[in-house]
């Protein structure tokens, strides 16, 4: 049988991960078994933490919405109940940037949110 040279091959799979693994620390980023682990760990969380920025936005959005809500003198709960019963289409996203940022439309959809409760 002949000899099978894995030169190139071998070579070509250790730079794709050690180019994953640039920007890290010491022996992570230039010695491959190490930048191996360290790399395929980083994929890892990369895929978790994509999936948990989600759920951290929306609970931002809910916390700055509560607290907007509450200087007007109702709770969450209440404010997005009454806006779904005045079929109001604007998400939570939407709805704490106008807390933070435009007061007056704010405080015009509390006001709309008592009138329909």
């Amino acid at each position: 049988m002949t000899r099978v040279k894995r030169g190139s091959v071998a070579r070509k799979r250790r730079q794709k991960i050690l180019k994953l693994a640039q920007g890290f620390r010491g022996s992570s980023s230039t010695l491959f078994r190490v930048a191996n682990q360290h790399a395929l760990k980083g994929l890892k969380n990369s895929y978790r933490d994509r999936h948990q920025r989600k759920r951290e936005f929306r609970s931002i959005w809910i916390t700055r919405i509560n607290a907007a809500t509450r200087a007007h003198g109702l709770t969450y709960n209440q404010f997005v109940c009454s806006l779904k019963k005045t079929k109001a289409a604007l998400n939570r996203k939407v709805l704490s940037q106008l807390a933070a940022w435009d007061r007056h439309a704010f405080q015009q959809l509390v006001e709309l949110s008592k009138e329909s409760a």
